[in-house]
């Protein structure tokens, strides 16, 4: 889950601040088999987002609608701390923007997404993570109505890989209970026969 956006207020300003967080750098579960309960998870390099192209990013709903705020106008702004990507956002450019600070300062709206292509990443069999290493280009930072809903995302991001994963995972799985069974079979037949020849 993505963490919380808060609201800065300040009685002395006009502007409406936001702030949260639109990645972090702890790995997150994308899905778990329901046949082998195996967890497939992604995780974002604490270096991702060294040469990421972020001429152009846009503060949005749910990924698409109106822009709210915008990087190239100075209403947003994007850093990388410790934690992860920080987003700062001042909503007061425009009505659907204001709305959207008070559907975020009501609580209606807390949470966090982002958009972006991927340039290098690498897989672990043996953790079932995909790591992340260098994004191409951040397109959006939205707030989101529910939190990160692992199905979504795989489809928007990275259903690919993880699909390949899984089929390699279950047919490794298939072929090794097939020898499994091949195996017990052959010792089965070895005992028959022991024990025909012990009746002779």
């Amino acid at each position: 889950m993505m963490p919380v956006m808060e609201i800065r207020q300040d009685p002395q300003s006009d502007e409406k601040i936001v702030e949260g967080y639109a990645s972090t750098f702890e790995p997150y579960v994308l899905f778990t088999d329901p046949d082998s309960g195996t967890e497939y998870k992604e995780q974002i390099d604490r270096h991702a987002f060294d040469d990421v192209d972020q001429s152009d990013v846009l503060f949005l709903y749910n990924h698409e609608g109106q822009v709210m705020a915008r990087n190239r106008t100075g209403t947003l702004q994007l850093s990388v701390d410790d934690h992860g990507l920080k987003v700062v956002a001042d909503l007061s450019k425009s009505a659907r923007a204001r709305e959207m600070y008070e559907e975020i300062q009501n609580g209606l709206v807390d949470q966090m997404s982002f958009a972006f292509t991927v340039e290098e990443d690498k897989y672990s069999r043996d953790t079932h993570t995909r790591t992340i290493l260098r994004m191409r280009k951040l397109y959006d930072v939205s707030a989101v109505s529910m939190p990160a809903n692992p199905g979504t995302a795989i489809q928007a991001r990275s259903a690919s890989w993880l699909d390949g994963a899984i089929e390699q995972d279950r047919a490794e799985r298939a072929e090794r209970l097939a020898a499994e069974e091949r195996e017990k079979r052959i010792e089965a037949l070895q005992a028959a026969i022991r024990k025909a020849r012990e009746t002779k």
